[in-house]
């Protein structure tokens, strides 16, 4: 995966199971055509590889959106879910069982994580339920660190990060009174420092006095490079420092002149899909997705032991998955988009950060429709020189990207160590739109889990802005276009507008 700048881009890999089964290889002219290219090749030069199976996916979640009850929508969701993936595994489960492989279900995804000879892969290929197995070769991604990292600042400092007050946020506090109060937002990103003084009082986990990690928060890094964070951490970790900044943009201040966040009031729950060097895998980053829908406890078992009712409201996704790292289509995340959006959850994603050229929206997850993709600007307002462009050619659709744009560029914010960092990047600009959202949330309730309508808000409702540079059919009077998209968001015309039409035009396109 890869990060914005300091990212929005960064990785991508497979967790790998490690496991050996005693049926011998087979001879390449035996691959079965259920085997992606990249799989019959690694099989030609390894005897074990990593890769995930794909099974049959065809859960009807249309009846989801009808549900008002947000907690029995998300149940609804995670029941279809789990029960197809019990059903269309059982074979292959059997299979593995039977020969001592190791592996690792999934149901978002509907999928297994498993590591084996190409005997084994064969067979599982074998069985109807299955429609193809895909390898993901680890990838070590080279990530920027932040800039201008401060250590020791004086707590006495009052400050108002610049991209909190450009998407107003600190008018909403004062005019409506509402910080992000009853929203939980999912940090899915290289980890978190749970403890940080921006970000503990912020955190689900902590009630004041101790911390309870059960259900505020996973670790999907089983192997891979670590440094300071275990694998399999039990508590909030962040060997990259990433994930700490991006959540510190999202809901981080400190009470003592550090106001980093957009909505502080809202709750925040992690999950670590990347290591210590920035890399995740198509695994990784489905195990975070599971979790931020039906949170688990430490070590517990996501398909029967999840709680939708805890799930996150929003989840940020400074990153990109590209073919190089494991999504070789580029689609094998999008199902699962669709999923959380049909569970109400708002899939926010940075759009990249591959520079200038037209067309640079190309890489899951934020080239999907159903994501809400962000470009970064700087506080010229002026887009971002390496902020992806539209529009979305990579999968022939021509579909404009981004949707929104917000501040990206020398973002400060915090940084593991108890420390403030700076850094630019669209994984700066997106937690500026989550933090937005929140605020929306928070001020009209009863917008939550409305994916569509609220999408609708913050794009109609930002600062637009036209573009010189000319991307698809853009004009230079175009808005949306394919380099700012809408514009930069503002919090405060988003609630001013659904607060004042909430009552006339929004009940009638506020259906699901």
């Amino acid at each position: 995966m890869k990060f914005a700048r300091w990212s929005g881009n960064g990785v991508i890999v497979l967790c790998a199971l490690l496991l050996v089964s005693s049926i011998g290889a087979i001879a390449p002219t035996a691959r079965s055509p259920k085997f992606s290219p990249a799989l019959s090749q690694a099989f030609a030069t390894q005897s074990i590889v990593n890769y995930l199976v794909i099974f049959n996916d065809d859960a009807d979640l249309s009846g989801a959106p009808a549900i008002g009850n947000r907690n029995t929508r998300r149940q609804f969701v995670y029941d279809r879910l789990r029960a197809q993936a019990q059903r269309t595994h059982a074979s292959a489960r059997a299979l593995l069982e039977a020969n001592g492989v190791t592996f690792r279900e999934h149901y978002l995804l509907n999928a297994l994580d498993v590591s084996s000879d190409a005997a084994i892969a064969q067979q599982l290929a074998a069985l109807a339920e299955v429609t193809r197995l895909d390898v993901n070769m680890p990838t070590r991604a080279d990530l920027p660190q932040p800039t201008n990292q401060l250590t020791n600042e004086p707590t006495s400092v009052v400050s108002i990060e610049w991209g909190v007050t450009r998407v107003h946020a600190p008018d909403v506090w004062n005019t409506f009174g509402v910080h992000g109060e009853g929203v939980v937002v999912g940090t899915a990103d290289t980890g978190v420092q749970w403890d940080h003084p921006a970000l503990k009082a912020h955190y689900r986990g902590w009630n004041g006095a101790s911390a309870n990690h059960n259900y505020n928060w996973h670790d999907a890094i089983h192997d891979g490079t670590v440094v300071n964070c275990l694998f399999n951490a039990t508590a909030p970790c962040d060997d990259y420092g990433h994930g700490t900044h991006v959540t510190g943009t999202m809901v981080g201040d400190d009470g003592a002149g550090n106001q980093i966040g957009v909505a502080p009031g809202a709750k925040w729950i992690g999950c670590r899909n990347m290591d210590a060097n920035g890399d995740g895998t198509p695994a990784r980053y489905t195990e975070c997705f599971e979790f931020m829908l039906a949170p688990y406890p430490i070590g517990g078992n996501p398909l029967t032991q999840g709680r939708p009712e805890l799930g996150a409201d929003i989840i940020n996704n400074s990153w990109t998955c590209p073919a190089s790292e494991g999504c070789t289509t580029g689609d094998e995340l999008r199902a699962e988009v669709q999923k959380l959006n049909a569970a109400g959850i708002l899939v926010v994603a940075a759009a990249g950060n591959p520079g200038s050229t037209c067309g640079g929206v190309a890489e899951a997850p934020a080239r999907y429709a159903e994501t809400f993709t962000v470009g970064a600007t700087d506080s010229g307002d002026n887009i971002a020189g390496f902020s992806a462009r539209g529009p979305v050619t990579a999968d022939g659709s021509n579909r404009r990207k981004p949707d929104v744009s917000a501040p990206g560029v020398n973002v400060r914010s915090s940084f593991p160590n108890n420390s403030y960092g700076t850094a630019s990047g669209t994984s700066m600009a997106s937690p500026h739109t989550s933090g937005v959202a929140a605020l929306l949330w928070s001020a009209v309730p009863t917008m939550t889990g409305n994916i569509a309508l609220t999408t609708f808000v913050i794009e109609h409702t930002a600062d637009a802005k036209t573009a010189i540079q000319l991307c698809g059919s853009d004009t230079t009077s175009s808005v949306p276009n394919n380099v700012y998209g809408y514009g930069i968001v503002n919090a405060l015309s988003a609630i001013q507008y659904a607060r004042t039409f909430k009552q006339t035009y929004l009940p009638l396109i506020m259906k699901p």
